[in-house]
């Protein structure tokens, strides 16, 4: 009898209860399920597209404009309604924090309003 092999399933961690993101701790190579730690419990969202560690996946529905929240805080807002399980970054995120954000490029985060790159 051969040995049962479980699939090891991406992991990211919501960081406060009020977070509608959470943070990849591993890549997500393939759209799939991903499982969420900490927050309000362990539980599963399916990621639509492939997502490296670091980055973040929306755990809910967020409308344009609602902000995007982490750490318990608003980080930025989104830029067009973001569905669960999809990648959150430039390319549907304004940050809070950084009034540029919106004009990085998204694959090397360079900024596009200069020609100073």
């Amino acid at each position: 009898m051969g040995i049962l092999q479980m699939e090891k399933k991406t992991k990211a961690i919501q960081i406060h209860c009020d977070d509608n993101v959470a943070t990849l701790i591993d890549d997500l190579p393939s759209p799939g399920a991903v499982s969420i730690l900490g927050g309000v419990g362990a539980r599963d969202v399916i990621g639509t597209v492939s997502i490296q560690a670091g980055h973040k996946v929306a755990l809910m529905r967020i409308a344009e404009g609602q902000p995007v929240m982490k750490f318990g805080i608003p980080i930025g807002r989104a830029t067009r309604t973001i569905e669960p399980g999809q990648w959150v970054h430039l390319h549907n995120l304004i940050s809070s924090h950084d009034e540029r954000s919106g004009t990085l490029d998204l694959n090397t985060g360079v900024p596009t309003d200069s020609a100073y790159r």
